[in-house]
């Protein structure tokens, strides 16, 4: 399957006064991001996104507490149940989930097509 260029999100500038568009991995990367640190409804909130508030992973609600096994698995399954709902021909083949200082990383693997990307997200 081929990706054909299409813009970045979140939204970025080019350099050229035009809104950057990227194609591939970059492509790949840029919409798993988009999904993933996007507030969706939940505890409290009623979403970033006022047209479509269950869009996202609400990793947001994982912000601020210990970082051990019961984070872990959140943050895995939040990516996981995300990616298929809304990137549903987005394969994942993996997350990890670490500390580094005061912020939890997530690595995150995924595939589709012949396309592979790997998304770093602090939180």
């Amino acid at each position: 399957m081929s990706f054909r260029a299409n813009l970045l999100l979140p939204f970025l500038r080019d350099g050229k006064r035009d809104l950057a568009h990227g194609s591939g991995a970059v492509l790949l990367a840029s919409k798993v991001r988009q999904v993933l640190l996007t507030n969706s409804a939940g505890l409290g909130g009623g979403g970033e996104l006022a047209w479509r508030t269950s869009f996202g992973a609400g990793l947001e609600r994982l912000r601020h507490r210990p970082a051990d096994e019961t984070l872990r698995e959140l943050a895995r399954v939040a990516v996981r149940d995300a990616l298929r709902r809304w990137l549903p021909d987005v394969e994942l083949r993996g997350v990890v989930v670490e500390q580094e200082g005061a912020a939890v990383v997530l690595r995150i693997d995924v595939v589709q097509g012949q396309e592979r990307a790997a998304v770093m997200l602090s939180l």
